[in-house]
C-alpha cells in the first residue's frame, strides 16, 4: 500500500499553497516523494524527526524556508498538521504547540 498525505483541514492547505511558487514547487516534489517510498526512507534533509511522533518536511528554496509538520495515522496515512515559512533560525514554539495539540486530537480521533 502506497503513503497517503491529508491535510489537517481546508485552512492547512490553503496556508501551504499560499507559499512562493519555488517553494510550493519543492514541498510537492518532496510530498510525491514521501508517498512514493515513506517519509523514513526519505529522510533529511527533506524529513525530520521532531519527537513522540511528530515529523517535519523541511522546504529551502531560493525564496525561503517552508515547514510541514505532521504526524502518521492507521497504517501509512500522514496528516499535515500545519505549515509555515520560517523567519528565524528556530520553530516557533507556537508552532509546535499547534501541532501537538492537533496530532493528539487526529491520533483520539484516529
Amino acid at each position: 500500500m502506497p503513503w497517503r498525505i491529508v491535510f489537517y483541514d481546508e485552512k492547512v492547505e490553503a496556508e501551504i499553497k499560499k507559499w512562493p511558487g519555488g517553494m510550493l514547487a519543492k514541498f510537492i516534489w518532496v510530498s510525491e516523494v514521501i508517498e512514493a517510498v515513506g517519509p523514513k526512507e526519505l529522510g533529511m534533509p527533506h524529513v525530520k524527526t521532531l519527537g513522540k511522533g511528530l515529523l517535519e518536511i523541511r522546504i529551502k528554496a531560493k525564496d525561503g524556508t517552508g515547514r510541514a509538520l505532521f504526524c502518521m495515522v492507521r497504517g501509512k496515512v500522514i496528516i499535515i498538521l500545519n505549515g509555515f515559512i520560517k523567519k528565524t533560525q528556530k520553530t516557533p514554539s507556537r508552532e509546535l504547540v499547534l501541532a501537538k495539540k492537533r496530532m493528539a486530537e487526529v491520533k483520539k480521533n484516529g
